[in-house]
């Protein structure tokens, strides 16, 4: 069963051909594989496994997948776009499948006459992701036809989430608060990092999650440094505090938590210390989130105030990006974005610093729907450790 709705594939599908209308383009072909899953998935609900793929989108004429023969039945069962063709560029290296059907381009481009003539103008979406055999392939088969790079123009169409998107994105945080808490339950002193992040993924797959945004993030002590360490063997142990953080998905849309938590149960002076910081950094974030305001200005009260408290040395990441079918995507909202808060956006709150000679890595993180009438918790339990100072 797939994840994606028809009408809201339709409604992509066709602001999709609005834009090729704009830009005088016969198509578009989106790329996509499961490291970079976010623009295909888009359309189709879907991704293909071990092999890569794209979309293709013709501004008259239905839809179809260019993709490998390994993935193509799990396409036709689970995909929003059923209509397939295999190309080599898209395959498993070497792999032999005796029994598939493979084209090339020029059988592609006469199938295409029926409906659009001759393609002069082809937009690529993902063509900075794709691996060099895999663009030097479709360069090669698109031989004599002009290729127009429409990645931001079409990223863009992604900022805004529909009403559909945003309620997954709710659920998406309903199983993070889930997560935090069977994580929160299982630190205790001499546990793994290991079991902690498997209480938290088994909280949310066994509750429905689709999958997660990232690998489950626990790092305790001096690993906490290393900004997203996924779980180790290491053990914890009293006097740590443990970085935890982890992303569930509902039908390919993310939510997330994060926190730093004592292993003992309970903060020493100088950790809740730490954690005033992040609190209070959270809060005068969290009261930019506004509609209307540009993303320097989001950022800027925080950032001022690690400066006040000389902590600037170890920032590494801005307080605000947007969450949805990546736990963290376009538009990021830095010190020198000009991007605008609109209502209709889904974005995080996540105040980080790491290196820290005492504390280590620490980052706390919820996320909000913005809103004409402000930004509205997507978990209120995590806004509201987040806020207590």
């Amino acid at each position: 069963m797939g994840y994606l709705i028809q009408q809201e594939s339709e409604k992509r599908l066709d602001n999709v051909r609005k834009l090729l209308e704009a830009k005088k383009l016969d198509l578009a072909l989106v790329y996509y594989d499961e490291f970079n899953i976010g623009n295909g998935w888009y359309l189709t609900g879907w991704c293909p496994q071990f092999e890569s793929g794209a979309v293709l989108i013709p501004r008259k004429g239905a839809p179809m997948l260019l993709g490998g023969p390994e993935s193509e039945p799990f396409a036709q069962m689970d995909s929003a776009i059923t209509a397939t063709r295999n190309f080599p560029v898209f395959m498993v290296p070497d792999e032999e499948y005796p029994n598939a059907t493979i084209i090339d381009f020029p059988a592609l481009f006469a199938e295409l006459k029926k409906t659009l003539g001759k393609v002069k103008r082809v937009g690529l979406v993902g063509a900075g992701r794709m691996p060099a055999a895999c663009y030097k392939g479709i360069v090669d088969g698109f031989a004599g036809v002009e290729l127009v790079d429409i990645t931001d123009d079409y990223v863009k169409l992604r900022y805004n989430k529909s009403k559909w998107e945003i309620e997954q994105i709710r659920a998406a945080f309903k199983l993070a608060d889930f997560c935090y808490d069977a994580m929160k339950a299982k630190i205790t002193n001499g546990v793994s990092e290991i079991e902690i992040a498997a209480a938290g993924e088994f909280a949310a797959r066994s509750r429905g999650a689709s999958g997660f945004g990232f690998s489950a993030i626990v790092g305790s002590g001096a690993r906490a440094n290393a900004v997203v360490p996924t779980a180790s063997s290491k053990k914890v142990r009293n006097g740590e505090m443990v970085m935890i953080g982890l992303a569930p998905k509902v039908n390919g849309y993310a939510g997330v938590m994060g926190d730093a938590l004592p292993v003992s149960g309970k903060y020493t002076a100088r950790q809740k210390e730490c954690i005033k910081y992040l609190r209070e950094a959270f809060c005068l974030t969290k009261e930019q989130l506004v509609a209307g305001k540009t993303g320097r200005e989001v950022d800027a009260p925080a950032r001022a105030y690690f400066k006040k408290h000389k902590l600037t040395k170890y920032l590494v990441c801005p307080f605000v990006h947007t969450i949805g079918l990546h736990e963290a995507e376009s538009p990021f909202f830095g010190p020198g974005s000009s991007d605008v808060l609109v209502p209709g956006m889904t974005v995080c709150v996540d105040v980080s610093f790491f290196g820290h000679p005492e504390f280590h890595g620490v980052r706390i993180e919820t996320g909000y729907e913005i809103t004409k009438k402000g930004a509205v918790p997507f978990s209120p339990k995590m806004d509201k450790i987040h806020t207590e100072i």
